[in-house]
């Protein structure tokens, strides 16, 4: 099972803007037409209820955003590049890559998240116009559009978790209380990856998940419960089953209960109920005495129970119902307390820019990337070009920040990759 992966997205450029003016038989002082760029296309990833797992990122890891056209004469708008949409399963987490920032937790239908923004289209020179220069010489590159290196994670969303070591009869219950399949034999390790089953009980249903390949040393990447384990994060109650046959019960609940608190310490707390599997063996019927002794002091309910018979199973799912039930209430009192100013948001880049000026190597350096993106559309052979793009700095306040910053005529400054000889 793909449980985890990365990918790389990149969304699309803006179109740039157009230096334009009109051109009409009977309009001899025609004014600026030069339209704006289009935006670039979007990279949104959706949680879709038609995917379930996560195989189709194997062969496609890279999704790139379309680019927006550039602007034309006569105002007219370049053409927006288009979204890219990627759907998701259920529950499905996205982390920056090699980080444990993550992004958003996509665990409704329909969530969904821009990944990467697109690029604002450069503006015409249309947009320069004022009262006092009605023919603006100047015009925006397009922004360049937003690259990410992602970890998905899929979590599967399970309300139990059926854990226990291999061979303990994880698969047969499930079996016996859902319509899932799982491969079932007398061999551990049978199951490989993890099977989800929904339980109908009381008029009411939740979803049951069997957990393979948890054995001791599973935290550290023993067998397959390392990779398995963070499917039973988001369960609100666990089904131990242990083997009434095996030589020491106890013990094997004790392995596994250590490999969940080292893999993450909130699974120890989780609700958890004990499950002795095999009652239809005489050998563990005969027991049953001394395996309840074993586990007197043990504060999780207990249960014995046949997964072949189905001797026990109700009582168990019943248990399982009750606190499935307050856990679920639960929650929903949590989620109403929840403060929204606590929850994380992505939030639009702001228009306005801040004015940074660093210096480096004798060069004034202009961060300001609108500023930088004018200067790249200048055609600073042109003298009238050059003094509108000064006027634009004077009214924006770069100016008074160059001066600020100790700039005295002679020295160099950089607007993006331009340098100017500041006279």
């Amino acid at each position: 099972m793909i449980d985890q992966l990365f990918i790389h997205v990149l969304s699309g450029n803006g179109g740039n803007g157009l230096v334009s003016g009109r051109h009409e038989k009977f309009v001899p002082y025609g004014g600026p037409d030069g339209g704006d760029g289009g935006r670039g296309g979007d990279v949104v990833v959706v949680a879709d209820p038609n995917v379930s797992t996560l195989v189709e990122f194997r062969y496609h890891r890279k999704f790139v955003g379309s680019h927006g056209t550039n602007g034309s004469g006569g105002n007219k708008h370049g053409k927006n590049g288009d979204d890219i949409k990627i759907p998701v399963p259920v529950g499905t987490q996205i982390w920056e890559a090699d980080t444990d920032n993550m992004y958003v937790d996509l665990s409704t239908v329909g969530q969904g998240i821009v990944l990467a923004k697109g690029g604002r289209g450069g503006r015409g020179n249309a947009q320069f116009a004022t009262s006092t220069n009605q023919y603006p010489l100047l015009a925006e590159k397009g922004e360049q559009g937003e690259e990410l290196h992602i970890r998905l994670e899929l979590k599967l969303l399970a309300d139990v978790g059926i854990i226990g070591l291999p061979n303990a009869g994880k698969s047969s219950l499930l079996t016996s209380v859902s319509a899932a399949r799982p491969k079932v034999a007398d061999y551990p390790f049978t199951t490989l990856e993890p099977v989800l089953g929904v339980v109908e009980r009381f008029h009411d249903t939740f979803v049951m998940v069997d957990i393979p390949g948890l054995i001791e040393g599973a935290s550290d990447g023993v067998g397959l419960g390392h990779d398995f384990l963070r499917h039973i994060e988001r369960t609100r109650v666990l089904v131990h089953v242990v083997d009434g046959s095996a030589l020491d019960p106890l013990g094997d609940l004790r392995k596994i209960n250590n490999e969940l608190a080292q893999f993450n310490e909130d699974l120890a707390t989780k609700p958890q109920l004990i499950a002795i599997n095999k009652l239809d063996i005489e050998e563990v019927h005969e027991l049953r005495v001394e395996i309840e002794e074993l586990f007197e002091d043990r504060k999780e309910p207990l249960f014995f129970i046949s997964a072949a018979t189905h001797e026990g199973v109700g009582d168990l799912l019943n248990k399982v119902y009750e606190i499935h039930q307050e856990a679920r209430q639960q929650e929903e009192v949590e989620s109403a307390e929840i403060n929204i100013e606590d929850l994380p948001v992505l939030k639009p880049r702001s228009r306005r820019e801040p004015i940074e000026i660093s210096k480096s190597g004798g060069v004034f350096v202009v961060e300001v990337p609108r500023i930088a993106r004018i200067a790249a559309m200048l055609e600073v052979q042109d003298w009238n070009a050059r003094m509108q793009f000064m006027g634009h700095l004077q009214r924006t306040g770069v100016i008074k920040a160059l001066d600020e910053a100790g700039l005295m005529p002679g020295d160099t400054v950089r607007f993006g990759e331009m340098e100017w000889v500041w006279e």
